[in-house]
């Protein structure tokens, strides 16, 4: 029986953990919890499946028996717990340190928390060889790359191709976009996620952060990870051959089923959640309009750039994603804002975890007094 860590539970990653974890009580045992700031609901899981190591790593608790508090609190509890995975379903750039506390104790880690890779890269994949533990994606996407690539050559791998739903936003112009709300980015026509990453959806910033995962986690060259707009979210994510056969992992649009794959692996689960039905499927791709998704085009600069520019990518966006979710910036803000603080944060050279977070602070204090001053001078953001 595995012993598992959800991080995140309360949240829908947590929440999809959870339910797996229930369809298969004979093979799963929770070991610990944690949430951000909703302790009730934490609570409740608790009971439910009796654990007793649990963090709020957002707020001090006013349940004592939640042992562990604060972000420091929450990698104690990670390192001290004995478990065999960890499921990281932090959201943003909180989810790094978290990463790399479950590896360092000796825990399997089912990554959902895609910033990890973004901001620290080679740094998580060496802790990973020097520990001997796996990293194992948990974004649909990236779960399908997973499995595609096992047993496979390098060499013999022509591209990965990266699906992407288009978001809410998928069916409007370049121009209508500039009179996108709030209600409207939170409109997700496949997908039930939390509030920061649906807006990163419709943006593409989210696609465009799995593209710079894709690359450094499965080392191939960015020219050689490629996106397609697939609407009906059923093909995860392809693998073109050297001699150009594909291959695709192709189920329906639910989460429950990758990290279902994380935790069973090396092994392959029962069926636990539908079998999609092929008859009268119609699958359509198109190629993405860079220039409407401008996320998605700033991710593939930033991945030339180099790692540095990786940190200020996600770190401005969330930034910017912030403003917009408050009503401060217009959505065409989002990539503006993003790309000014590529061109203009001064860098040092990364070599350490301080480094990584050094890089992170210096970007966001960087984007918060742009949007001050700007905001204070003109009103709302709105380039228009």
């Amino acid at each position: 029986m595995k012993k598992v860590i959800i991080l995140g539970s309360t949240g829908s990653i947590g929440k999809s953990a959870i339910d797996v974890i229930k369809s298969m009580p004979g093979d799963f045992k929770i070991s610990a919890l944690s949430a951000h700031s909703n302790e009730e609901e934490l609570l409740k899981q608790a009971a439910l499946f009796n654990v007793k190591q649990l963090a709020l790593a957002g707020k001090k608790p006013a349940d004592k028996s939640i042992a562990y508090y604060s972000p420091a609190g929450l990698l104690d509890m990670i390192s001290e717990t004995d478990a065999d995975i960890v499921v990281n379903g932090v959201a943003g750039s909180d989810g790094l340190l978290p990463s790399i506390a479950s590896l360092k104790s000796g825990k399997n880690l089912a990554l959902a928390n895609k910033e990890t890779i973004v901001m620290a890269g080679s740094f998580i994949t060496d802790i990973a060889l020097q520990t001997g533990k796996k990293i194992i994606p948990v974004d649909s996407e990236h779960s399908a790359v997973f499995q595609l690539l096992e047993g496979k050559k390098k060499e013999d791998i022509d591209e990965i191709i990266l699906t992407a739903s288009g978001g809410a936003f998928r069916n409007l112009s370049s121009e209508e976009l500039k009179n996108a709300k709030l209600e409207d980015a939170l409109k997700h026509p496949n997908w039930s996620m939390g509030t920061k990453i649906t807006i990163d959806s419709a943006s593409m910033a989210n696609k465009g952060l799995e593209v710079i995962e894709a690359y450094l986690l499965f080392n191939l060259p960015l020219s050689r990870i490629k996106v397609l707009i697939h609407p009906q979210s059923m093909v995860h994510s392809l693998v073109r051959m050297a001699e150009g056969s594909l291959y695709a992992q192709i189920s329906e649009p639910d989460m429950r089923v990758p990290i279902q794959n994380a935790l069973t692996w090396p092994k392959v689960g029962p069926l636990l959640f539908g079998k999609l039905d092929l008859t009268g499927l119609s699958l359509t791709f198109q190629a993405p309009d860079f220039e409407k998704y401008k996320m998605l085009k700033l991710a593939y600069s930033a991945a030339e750039l180099g790692q540095g520019k990786c940190i200020i990518y996600n770190a401005a966006n969330e930034v910017a994603v912030d403003a917009f979710m408050n009503r401060k910036i217009d959505f065409l803000g989002i990539p503006h804002i993003t790309e000014h603080a590529i061109e203009n944060v001064n860098l040092k050279r990364i070599d350490t975890l301080e480094d990584i977070i050094e890089a992170d602070n210096n970007t966001r204090i960087f984007v918060k007094e742009f949007l001050g001053e700007y905001i204070k001078k003109n009103g709302i953001w709105n380039i228009y």
